[in-house]
């Protein structure tokens, strides 16, 4: 993950630095400086901030055009609503 992919995907996710930053027991000065693109972190701390990324929905590209997007959900599971329990679902 590049610099500019992290903006990016914190863009997408209304995300500021300290929101990733939370997400992964990282400083927000490392976030900062990563994006920045100052120092040599280590790749499992980009990995951290990546994997927490994806999680939230996010989708790397790379090759020719790297670049992220927003993962397409379906709508969420509602499950079996109150009014609809039964024994034969309730198990």
């Amino acid at each position: 993950m590049s610099p500019a992919q992290s903006r990016a995907a914190r863009g997408l996710l209304g995300w500021s630095e300290a929101d990733l930053a939370g997400k992964v027991g990282l400083d927000e000065a490392f976030v900062r400086d990563f994006e920045a693109g100052r120092g040599d972190p280590a790749s499992g701390q980009i990995e951290a901030l990546r994997s927490a990324l994806m999680a939230a929905g996010t989708v790397f590209s790379n090759g020719d055009s790297p670049g992220v997007r927003l993962e397409r959900r379906g709508a969420p599971d509602e499950g079996t609503r109150a009014d609809a329990l039964t024994t034969e679902n309730d198990r």
